[in-house]
């Protein structure tokens, strides 16, 4: 039977490609800043605004945007200008943003709990044609943004203080990086979960790394990584009746144990190739001991 007759699986699958284009996309400025774990800490403050959300018997999926957003700006804002390190503003988005939204959910009604699942490890059969919508419209922005800013984005990751000596509005760079942070990983939240998504951030990345080494073309291999962990994981969960963001998430490390291996055995084998043509086509021993008696 064909899983993709049914309407509810198309709109999984295109909310899982959407997500698997504008993840990676993503994900490699996270990583060329190390904050690779950023992700979780952004997703723990959406955790807060989905507490909210059902406390005030609102949209979840908007109300998690806003207090993602301004979390997200908020800890770059103390980055920049206050002492505190970055793992330690990290640290602060972890507890209190799963603090905040344990709290709320309590606070809520009973059946909030059992909503909650569905952000935390992500529910994409349950994926509304409003949510895919929404979705759509702000993950086409954070493509479209990754890709159209990415010469600035990359001088702000790879050397901000040479960014800014060129003149580039660094503060504003930055905070575009950590507003788009927040937008991916709610939207994600339908998807693979809010503690699920800073995988398909950064495994893609790092498995595109092992073979590439150009800034455009690791982009570019990430976002093909990711959009096939996504098509797959979708159709791999409803085959095997699985969660399908935890399958993405594991077919998304599978491809990078898969590339890690590869890459490795590629290089062993590129290191005694021409070891044993230079072998084969060297002058043997005593030829060369009669040559030299000879002459």
């Amino acid at each position: 039977m064909d899983l993709f007759q049914y309407d509810f699986m198309l709109r999984a699958l295109a909310g899982a490609l959407i997500i698997g284009l504008a993840a990676p996309a993503l994900g490699i400025y996270l990583v060329q800043r190390r904050l690779s774990l950023i992700g979780d800490g952004i997703g723990h403050v959406a955790l807060t605004g989905v507490g909210v959300g059902l406390l005030l018997q609102q949209s979840p999926v908007l109300t998690a945007v806003v207090v993602a957003v301004l979390g997200a700006v908020g800890v770059e804002l103390v980055r920049e200008r206050g002492r505190t390190s970055g793992d330690l503003a990290l640290a602060l988005l972890f507890y209190g943003g799963i603090a905040g939204g344990v709290v709320l959910v309590g606070l809520s009604d009973d059946s909030a709990n059992a909503n909650l699942m569905q952000y935390l490890f992500g529910s994409l059969i349950t994926t509304t044609r409003q949510d895919l919508i929404v979705i759509a419209i702000l993950g086409a922005a954070v493509l479209t943004a990754m890709l159209a800013l990415r010469p600035a984005l990359f001088a702000v990751c790879n050397d901000e203080e040479y960014a800014r000596v060129s003149g580039l509005p660094v503060r504003t760079l930055n905070l575009v990086i950590a507003a788009t942070t927040a937008v991916t990983v709610t939207i994600a939240m339908r998807t693979v979960g809010l503690l699920l998504v800073s995988a398909l951030m950064v495994v893609p990345v790092a498995a595109a790394q092992q073979i590439t080494r150009g800034f455009r073309s690791t982009m570019a291999l990430a976002m093909g990584i990711g959009v096939t962990a996504a098509a797959a994981g979708v159709w791999a969960a409803g085959e095997i009746d699985t969660a399908p963001g935890a399958t993405i998430v594991i077919l998304a490390i599978a491809a990078f144990l898969a590339i890690t291996v590869g890459s490795a055995t590629w290089r062993v084998l590129r290191r005694h190739i021409p070891a044993e043509r230079h072998a084969e086509h060297a002058e043997p021993p005593d030829v060369v001991l009669q040559e030299a008696g000879a002459r």
